[in-house]
């Protein structure tokens, strides 16, 4: 008597599956719908939404790592798919794109630029400036600071002396 209630059981359960959950009606992605006044199905986010991840990736952004030889390597591996392309190898303006017709972007070694904190250098590699798009979603922003931190160093390297390269600092200025 209880193997039949069991299989009866089971056979209830059984009856109970189907495929609707995989040919249910839905929304197609910006499929018209009559449901809301706008008349569209993709729906705006909440207000005060923030993505899973968003408040480490702004700290990073934020926060200018210390200098070392590891930065300054991935800072200069990034730099030359990036930048290079645009800016050259050395940072004069000189990429290969200049040569094809492209506008010629500014030396790095100019005044303004050398004068530049390197909060300026991740803002725009992050959202772009003049004619150079944004990076932010090529570029994560541990990477960004490693490419401001390379520039930095190119800078001194045009401009600096023998007596000042002891004194270097360990900080992005």
């Amino acid at each position: 008597m209880r193997r039949a209630a069991t299989i009866v059981a089971m056979a209830l359960l059984l009856a109970g599956c189907d495929v609707s959950m995989t040919q249910q009606r839905k929304f197609k992605t910006y499929a018209p719908a009559g449901m809301w006044s706008d008349g569209a199905s993709a729906r705006p986010l909440p207000a005060h939404t923030v993505a899973e991840g968003d408040v480490a990736r702004a700290a990073a952004a934020a926060t200018p790592p210390l200098v070392d030889d590891a930065l300054l390597a991935r800072g200069r591996a990034r730099f030359d798919v990036y930048c290079a392309p645009c800016h050259g190898l050395a940072g004069d303006g000189d990429g290969i794109i200049v040569a094809h017709g492209f506008p010629r972007p500014p030396s790095y070694h100019i005044d303004r630029l050398v004068a530049a904190p390197a909060q300026h250098f991740v803002d725009v590699i992050t959202r772009g400036y003049g004619v150079m798009y944004a990076y932010a979603d090529r570029v994560d922003a541990h990477d960004r600071w490693a490419i401001a931190a390379y520039i930095r160093a190119l800078q001194l390297s045009r401009r600096a002396t023998v007596a000042q390269v002891p004194d270097a600092g360990t900080k992005l200025p």
